[in-house]
């Protein structure tokens, strides 16, 4: 059924971490739902919003360092990191 993906460890846990990143996301917005606000994002947005952006623009981090540069791709996932993080605390 899915034998064309290359399930690598690291394909693996990457995907498991989206899952958990998710699944605690879900349970923290049913035990403290949040309303919409403004940070430094041009939109009012929620949590979901923020981490949908921060997910993206993570994948985009990456692309980027890719094409521009020969430097490890854990630099890349530490900028994600720490831009995710801001995203989601003043975003």
């Amino acid at each position: 059924m899915i034998a064309w993906m290359n399930w690598t460890p690291t394909v693996a846990i990457f995907f498991a971490v989206i899952a958990g990143i998710l699944a605690v996301m879900t349970v923290f917005e049913i035990v403290s739902p949040c309303s919409e606000r403004k940070g430094f994002l041009p939109i009012a947005t929620t949590r979901g919003d923020r981490l949908f952006i921060g997910l993206l623009s993570a994948a985009y981090i990456h692309l980027a360092f890719l094409a521009v540069s020969d430097i490890t791709l854990w630099v890349a996932l530490a900028v994600s990191v720490v831009w995710l993080l801001v995203l989601l605390r003043w975003g």
